[in-house]
């Protein structure tokens, strides 16, 4: 029992979407050392920030993973519809018909 405890704390550090995600495309990104998760289907997205961010990088990372949108998905992202921090964020998407 005592040996489990370790692997249950590494399962709940790693990523998972919210459930509105569940199925989703995921896509592993990495910009400038920082590891990032984006989660999106052809409406909705969601990014998630891996790692420690000290205090004076949150609006730099924001910005990061707001850029990552776009990028990632092929679609423009509705800002006004954007939730969340520096750690995990979603939004609304827009993606050309195919």
């Amino acid at each position: 029992m005592i040996r489990l405890v370790p692997l249950l704390f590494l399962a709940a550090c790693a990523a998972s979407p919210a459930p509105e995600f569940f199925g989703a495309q995921k896509v592993e990104v990495t910009r400038k050392g920082r590891a990032y998760s984006v989660w999106f289907t052809d409406k909705r997205v969601e990014v998630v920030r891996h790692g420690y961010a000290r205090n004076g990088e949150h609006e730099r990372l924001r910005s990061a993973m707001i850029a990552l949108i776009p990028e990632v998905t092929g679609c423009k992202l509705n800002e006004r519809s954007l939730t969340g921090d520096s750690g995990e964020m979603r939004g609304s998407i827009r993606c050309a018909k195919k």
